[in-house]
């Protein structure tokens, strides 16, 4: 009979052995997310796929391509990654997906024009703000200027490039203006640029 020493580590080994494949079953998702953004957004040729004019494609063309590369993934593991993305960067729908925005690619996401708050937030670091007071915020290669909701939000973004640094849009100012915003399906607000007359700096 084994002793209680001996159930207690094996009840242990269970716990790290559990945690161990959680972390993977989260490194595989993040992966999975990292290569639809690839392909839904920027290089969808690469595995052979065709989006629509608004940017869909449908799963079963989505999920054979990918297998047929070298990256099989699961249905259930494509639809784990949708719904569980909490910036919701992907949607499925009628039997297709698209990304929700961050295109490079020439799509048109058929979204109306929206009324914004009166300030929104962009996330950027030191090192490109002596353009962003020349030349204002510029979609670069995507189509549009990426806005966020709230200084938290934008605080996330910043720190993907290194130590954040938070911009405040006037937004409202700007709509009053004639400028148009757009409201994604993830909740990123959308501009064609923004004018350094209508940028808050810091200190």
């Amino acid at each position: 009979m084994r002793g209680k020493g001996s159930r207690g580590a094996a009840k242990a080994a269970r716990r790290r052995d559990g945690a161990r494949e959680g972390a993977l079953d989260e490194r595989r998702l993040v992966r999975i997310s990292k290569y639809l953004a690839k392909h839904l957004r920027h290089q969808p040729e690469q595995i052979g796929i065709e989006l629509d004019e608004r940017g869909w494609v449908g799963v079963d063309r989505l999920l054979a391509a990918a297998a047929a590369h070298g990256f099989p993934i699961s249905r259930a593991e494509l639809e784990q990654v949708v719904a569980g993305n909490d910036k919701r960067r992907y949607a499925i729908e009628d039997g297709r997906i698209r990304a929700s925005q961050g295109h490079s690619v020439e799509v048109d996401l058929d979204l109306p024009v929206a009324e914004p708050p009166a300030l929104l937030y962009h996330g950027t670091v030191a090192g490109n703000l002596a353009a962003i007071r020349a030349e204002g915020l510029r979609p670069m290669n995507r189509h549009h200027v990426h806005l966020s909701p709230d200084p938290e939000t934008a605080t996330r973004v910043g720190a993907r490039r290194g130590k954040p640094v938070v911009l405040a849009v006037d937004a409202g100012a700007m709509r009053a203006a004639g400028h148009e915003f757009r409201l994604s399906a993830n909740g990123v607000w959308l501009a064609d640029g923004v004018p350094p007359s209508f940028i808050r700096f810091p200190g």
